[in-house]
């Protein structure tokens, strides 16, 4: 099942069930206004939801043509949006172009962050950039909603609590990232807001993709109308979304609508290119001496998707173009 959020003057939209194709949607208010009022039902809204993709597929409900311009993020604010680093060869390329040393724990204990999620991007909005010299970057990477979670779920059981999957372009301010971690309070300004792709879908629409907790597909950036990314999400996600689940519910509990973030989809082969281009610099830095690839400026274009088996745009197209703000 494929979902999305459909812009309408409001903060949080209209849930909206789409074709598997992308190519039409079907209203789903009559089962839960939002997506948020969905995942905090969802036992009951979920079936609700699926016999009405499977109308859109079979053609017996009324149907819209769908334009990925008009619609929000999937959620376009949630009560939390926690990001992991869960691709351990991107931690080593920016802690080195940091001079810093990854952490004794790295293969251990997983690196998480808490960003802002009041107010998301949707996926064809603009990055706004006030200043160049702060060097803004985008990240790509694969993302889980969950569903009501509690305390001491351990990775074995963490599964039952991921109810759909989606991409995030994270985006970062590099330049003001030293800094911000010199203090030893974690990132702040240099998290502005994050952009998710326009579909979330359930696990089972990944098939055999989707498993030990990992998306088993190719992640494609590009840059400016060039590829320079096509990076595996699966083998090198050392800490899947089960283990990373495990890590956040040590302590506490989370609702229904926490997005759970993999960190930078990152591959070890350099043939299979970049998420962000913080590594491409340090790749250069490892090799040339310095940093010779900019950071992005306004103009500039990224487009982040992944594709399945078949070819076909699992999460739809993040597609977004930095914009000089005052």
């Amino acid at each position: 099942m494929k979902l999305a959020t459909l812009k309408d003057g409001t903060r949080d939209g209209r849930l909206i069930v789409v074709k598997r194709d992308n190519t039409a949607y079907a209203l789903a208010t009559n089962v839960a206004l939002t997506l948020q009022a969905a995942l905090d039902d969802w036992d009951t809204k979920e079936p609700q939801l699926r016999a009405l993709a499977a109308q859109l597929e079979a053609g017996t409900v009324q149907s819209r043509p769908l334009d990925a311009r008009g619609l929000h993020a999937p959620l376009p604010r949630a009560y939390e949006w926690v990001d992991g680093s869960a691709y351990l060869n991107h931690v080593i390329l920016v802690r080195k172009a940091r001079n810093a040393e990854p952490p004794p724990t790295l293969k251990t204990d997983p690196l998480v962050y808490q960003g802002g999620s009041g107010d998301f991007l949707a996926p064809t909005a603009d990055i706004p950039l006030a200043d160049e010299a702060w060097g803004l970057d985008f990240e790509g990477e694969v993302c889980a909603i969950l569903g009501d979670t509690p305390q001491g779920t351990k990775a074995a059981d963490a599964g039952k609590h991921v109810k759909l999957l989606m991409l995030a372009n994270d985006v970062s301010l590099r330049n003001l990232i030293p800094d911000e971690l010199a203090k030893g309070f974690g990132f702040f300004q240099s998290k502005p807001a994050t952009a998710f792709s326009p579909f979330a879908v359930t696990p089972d629409e990944l098939g055999a993709a989707w498993h030990d907790g990992r998306i088993h597909l190719r992640l494609k950036s590009i840059l400016n109308g060039t590829q320079v990314g096509d990076t595996d999400a699966g083998p090198e996600m050392h800490f899947s979304f089960f283990d990373l689940i495990q890590h956040l519910c040590k302590t506490r509990s989370y609702t229904a609508g926490t997005i759970l973030g993999s960190g930078t989809v990152s591959n070890a082969d350099r043939e299979r290119g970049i998420s962000c281009l913080a590594e491409r610099r340090m790749i250069e830095t490892i090799e040339e001496g310095k940093p010779k690839t900019p950071f992005m400026k306004p103009g500039d274009t990224i487009d982040i998707e992944m594709f399945d088996g078949e070819g076909n745009s699992v999460f739809g197209r993040i597609s977004q173009t930095v914009r000089k703000v005052p």
